[in-house]
């Protein structure tokens, strides 16, 4: 009888730890013939109620973006075109500055692929994603498709000795003859809702920003010299008043049709997300800071970009037509002559809005265009109105310089994305933050006059109004200067690397002297508000042996949203850090490390029987082997002989202040018993 209750007790122990190990998504997959040599390769994905899924196009220096990968390529079967996805919902992360992209419900990938090799008759694939809730959990499953003459379908079977673990489910198939239908996804109606809020809030966002560009375009004297040039001649040639109106209405409307037609044509060349990928992309971010630093020089004065002469003059000969084919033809002309204005601002709203996917470049271009053609209508219905404008002059071309030290403030953007997603480290937020404050602080001593540049214009004295943009742009430089020092700089939070990201993550002079980087411990490093970590398991251990003080594991990650917001929410209380500081060795272990373990360090895991082959590996089989569980945030309070300190509740997750401070405390009071 003892050993029935014995057993029991072990049985119901066992399962309760297995049952912290999650799998929110449940898998499954098959192959759907279109020729004899082409399939496809659905992968579909059912996710439990309030879990996401990351999609691929999820920007990079967010949360970790889906990677699918395909084994043996090479002679045997050839991918054709991209992975495509279903539905995705997007939105802003305020932790981490970017527009994630993710699956809520169902997630369904679709792979065509053609087949080289005609004796093949498997394909293995392998999806890895980051699916997050209150904690988050980074999972890697592997597919093993069957390529017959007939549709079958590849299923997940999962080994029945093994638990059901992130980074180590294994796949096998299961020969089912089934129907050939197309996978369709559909989601509640308020999830519907909310992504199509989503996306008209994102869209107006770009308009908006667009028609700023198109109004700071128009303030420049390629452009703003046309105004009255232009209105005069309509208001000329017209026999009356009301055929000058609708002439110049028309020509307004032309313009707006030639750079919404320029929208079309790239959102058509590259789709209606490729472009999102491609921002996304290291290489390309690099591509776009160089290309606005390019469009930067020019506006400097460095030199002009120009279009051929000869497109110029072909069109002023179809201008001189008149009627509604001239008219088209000047708002033509119009783009053409003003591009050494107008094409900086376009590529960079092009390249912003792309970003963004879909119809935004449409979008984009729309608000551009309208913002430029908005006055040559208005000043057409109301010629007196021109005498209300300003005389061209040199304000015309400190307009322009002031676009170029915006454009090169906002190209340090696209590197920093590139840096942080490599984690070169060459552009961390110290570095950052003191190109911007050059460049404004620069800015502001032009618009002073103390600096003049080759276009400008001699002037004995400055405006009133350029006073005030040097004040402003000033005080904006002086406003960054504290996030040197720790300053968390909320008002510009989207653009610099996170606090994290930097030399001295608690500020330039935010440390205390027994945290200064020379009396730091033998492989310790200063984490998150400042506190001394580890994030290696054994030398974190015997550090704390040395100083009799028990271990804190947090097992994390770089791209862990929740982890990001403990540490910036709970961590950041004054009760909070002084224990943390002071009263335990922090070890932080990152579960999406990825890098690649010595060959002589890899090996098999006994507790998945999964490949350990990077340090990210290697921490999560640690969390699952030793606690059953492989959610991320996860704390643990340890002994130094790895017993935990907390009886009832020996692990911690996503939780408030209180209830942390007061784990913690417990904790603590255990250890020194």
């Amino acid at each position: 009888m003892k050993k029935i209750v014995l057993l029991t007790i072990l049985f119901l122990a066992f399962n309760s730890l297995k049952a912290q190990i999650l799998e929110p998504v449940k898998w499954k997959s098959k192959t759907e013939k279109i020729s004899e040599t082409e399939f496809k390769l659905i992968f579909e994905g059912t996710i439990e109620n309030e879990w996401h899924v990351y999609s691929q196009f999820t920007p990079d220096g967010g949360p970790l973006p889906m990677v699918l990968t395909f084994n043996n390529q090479k002679n045997n079967y050839q991918l054709i075109g991209k992975t495509i996805e279903s539905k995705t919902k997007k939105q802003f992360n305020d932790v981490f500055g970017v527009d994630e992209i993710l699956f809520e419900k169902k997630v369904v990938l679709t792979q065509k692929v053609k087949i080289i090799n005609l004796n093949l008759n498997k394909l293995e694939a392998n999806v890895e994603y980051q699916v997050c809730k209150d904690a988050c959990i980074n999972d890697k499953k592997k597919f093993t498709f069957d390529i017959p003459k007939a549709i079958q379908t590849a299923t997940e079977t999962i080994e029945k000795e093994q638990p059901i673990v992130a980074n180590s489910v294994k796949f096998s198939t299961e020969k089912e003859n089934v129907n050939a239908t197309e996978v369709k996804t559909s989601e509640p109606a308020a999830s519907i809702q909310n992504e199509k809020k989503d996306g008209s809030r994102s869209l107006l966002s770009i308009f908006l920003f667009a028609f700023l560009g198109g109004f700071a375009a128009l303030l420049t004297p390629c452009v703003f010299p046309m105004i009255p040039m232009t209105v005069s001649f309509f208001t000329k040639q017209s026999k009356t008043k009301a055929q000058g109106k609708r002439n110049a209405i028309f020509y307004g409307i032309s313009i707006i049709a030639i750079y919404v037609v320029l929208g079309l044509v790239v959102t058509a060349v590259f789709g209606a997300d490729a472009l999102n990928a491609l921002s996304t992309n290291v290489w390309f971010n690099v591509i776009f800071f160089v290309l606005l630093v390019f469009f930067a020089a020019s506006f400097l004065g460095a030199f002009e970009i120009m279009l051929p002469n000869s497109w110029a003059n072909k069109v002023d000969k179809q201008a001189d037509r008149g009627g509604v084919v001239g008219i088209l033809f000047m708002a033509l002309a119009l783009a053409i002559v003003s591009f050494s204005c107008t094409g900086p601002i376009v590529g960079t709203l092009l390249v912003e809005s792309a970003s963004k996917g879909g119809i935004a470049p449409i979008v984009g271009m729309l608000g551009f265009s309208s913002a430029l053609a908005l006055p040559f209508m208005l000043f057409a219905m109301f010629p007196s109105w021109l005498n209300t404008l300003p005389k061209s002059g040199g304000w015309l071309n400190t307009v322009k310089v002031s676009l170029g030290f915006l454009e090169l403030a906002f190209a340090f953007k696209f590197l920093s994305n590139a840096d942080l997603v490599l984690q070169l480290h060459y552009l961390e937020r110290e570095s950052f933050l003191a190109i911007w404050i050059a460049i404004f602080g620069t800015w502001g001593i032009y618009l002073l006059g103390k600096i003049t540049l080759p276009h400008d214009s001699p002037s004995t004295y400055i405006s009133v109004g350029r006073l005030s943009l040097a004040l402003l742009v000033l005080s904006f430089m002086v406003y960054m200067i504290p996030g040197l020092f720790g300053a968390p700089l909320k008002l510009i939070s989207a653009f610099p690397p996170p606090p994290t990201y930097s030399e001295s993550p608690n500020g330039v002079l935010g440390q205390s002297d027994e945290q200064s980087i020379e009396k730091l411990p033998e492989g310790a490093e200063i984490g998150a508000n400042g506190i001394v970590i580890f994030t290696d398991y054994e030398k974190g251990l015997a550090y704390a042996k040395s100083i009799n003080k028990p271990i804190m594991l947090d097992f994390t990650g770089f791209a862990c949203v929740n982890c990001r917001k403990m540490e910036n929410n709970v961590w950041s209380e004054a009760n909070v850090l002084k224990i943390l500081n002071n009263d335990v060795v922090l070890i932080s272990l990152y579960v999406d490390d990825k890098r690649e373990l010595p060959k002589s360090e890899q090996f098999v895991s006994k507790e998945t029987g999964s490949e350990i082959e990077t340090v990210g590996d290697k921490w999560t089989d640690f969390m699952i082997s030793k606690y059953k569980t492989n959610t991320q945030p996860l704390y643990v309070l340890t002994d130094l002989n790895g017993n935990n300190l907390n009886d009832t509740k020996p692990t911690i997750s996503y939780v408030s202040v209180e209830e942390y401070l007061t784990w913690l405390q417990t904790g603590i009071k255990n250890f020194k018993k």
